[in-house]
């Protein structure tokens, strides 16, 4: 407790002496940094802050130091992660790359693959994107049909085909592509890994509008694109258990609760505001109920996020990440439905915001997000049929 003790000062007087004062306050949309060779920093103070936590290896901190990381053990992490919130510093990064496609190349890359990727991802150099849905091939993602043939000559995989819902493919500089190497195997045999420069000649990207109003996913256009054979991860025709490995990073990710980092409204705050209160409690009995389930499914989920991460730390994948998944999106909805009841009519702002304070305006726009989450990282039936067939075991 001591050590932890001792590092949280430490923390705290790097954050001191190193967090420009701007990245204290509450972050907008429009100036969160996904890094990677596009990035367009709309604060100079985030590049700044961005670098500076980048130097510290602190951006991937569990990571290994020769891969950009810090090195630190899961007390450190965890201590460096809550120092950072209760200081409210803002999150010098979001990225894919650390969350999924970087441990997912950390177990299944080459050496080689490893120095090249994992240092720029930890720095956030290059942003990632992630290849998988087909327009035939999304809850039955092993009926993919993006092909990559080996050109023996050139030493490259020549790859023809079509991703869809691709999350900020137009922004991102590799994409982590499922590809068919093996037509004549049966389905789930013969997929293979690449990992594809978004610079190379034949690839193209078309943003698909949302209900929330934003264009994050994308559709991925492959059109005879050469890929290096050195950018294979894993072995040919075995890709279908590193895409499964990169899922559980997925909906590890999306079974946390601070889904949107930089809006993550406290109800009974919002509740005492809009709808009254009573020595200090929300006046409404029924509406103080229906927060406190909430809050407090939401804080035995994070529990069990925690005990998920120790498990994959020793080497484990436990099943409990696809239920957490589940369950938390159900919860995320469930609280954003609240604060749209809370707010009343001050909850509907969607484009003419001028009526609106800040902490109003992107209720009704994570309201309308907050049901993809369901759909996101596999459907939700998807996710039900896993834990009913390898959870309890019931039969096809």
């Amino acid at each position: 407790m001591d050590v932890c003790m001792n590092f949280a000062e430490e923390v705290s007087q790097w954050i001191a002496d190193n967090c420009p004062d701007e990245m204290f306050t509450p972050m907008p949309v429009i100036e969160e940094v996904w890094g990677g060779r596009k990035e367009q920093f709309v604060n100079a103070d985030a590049k700044v802050w961005l670098e500076r936590v980048a130097e510290q290896g602190w951006l991937a901190p569990s990571w290994p130091k020769e891969y950009g990381g810090a090195g630190l053990d899961s007390d450190q992490v965890k201590t460096l992660k809550n120092t950072f919130k209760t200081l409210g510093c803002r999150p010098a990064l979001m990225s894919l790359g650390i969350w999924m496609m970087g441990p997912t190349i950390m177990e299944f890359g080459n050496d080689e693959q490893k120095l090249r990727f994992l240092p720029d991802i930890a720095a956030g150099k290059t942003r990632w994107c992630q290849g998988y849905s087909e327009p035939g091939a999304g809850s039955d993602l092993a009926s993919l049909s993006c092909k990559a043939e080996l050109d023996t000559e050139t030493n490259e995989y020549v790859v023809s085909g079509q991703k869809v819902w691709t999350s900020y493919a137009d922004k991102s500089d590799y994409l982590f592509c499922l590809v068919r190497t093996d037509f004549n195997a049966s389905k789930h045999n013969g997929i293979s890994v690449l990992l594809i420069d978004m610079e190379s000649q034949g690839v193209s990207t078309q943003p698909i509008r949302l209900i929330s109003g934003a264009s994050h996913f994308c559709e991925v256009f492959l059109d005879q694109v050469r890929v290096p054979a050195a950018n294979l991860l894993g072995e040919i025709n075995h890709g279908w258990s590193i895409a499964k490995r990169m899922l559980e990073h997925e909906r590890k990710m999306m079974g946390q609760s601070d889904l949107t980092d930089n809006y993550n409204p406290v109800l009974s705050d919002f509740a005492k505001r809009y709808q009254g209160d009573e020595n200090g409690r929300i006046a409404d009995l029924a509406l103080r109920d229906r927060i406190a389930n909430n809050e407090i499914d939401i804080a035995a989920l994070d529990l069990t996020n925690l005990r998920i991460k120790e498990e994959i730390k020793a080497g484990e994948f436990p099943i409990a990440s696809t239920t957490l998944k589940y369950a938390m999106t159900l919860a995320y909805q469930d609280k954003f439905e609240l604060l749209l009841e809370i707010l009343g009519n001050k909850g509907l702002g969607w484009e003419d915001l001028q009526s609106f304070l800040t902490d109003e305006e992107r209720a009704a726009r994570e309201f309308a997000f907050s049901k993809i989450q369901t759909i996101g990282g596999g459907t939700s039936e998807i996710q039900l049929n896993i834990i009913a067939k390898r959870l309890l075991g019931l039969p096809d």
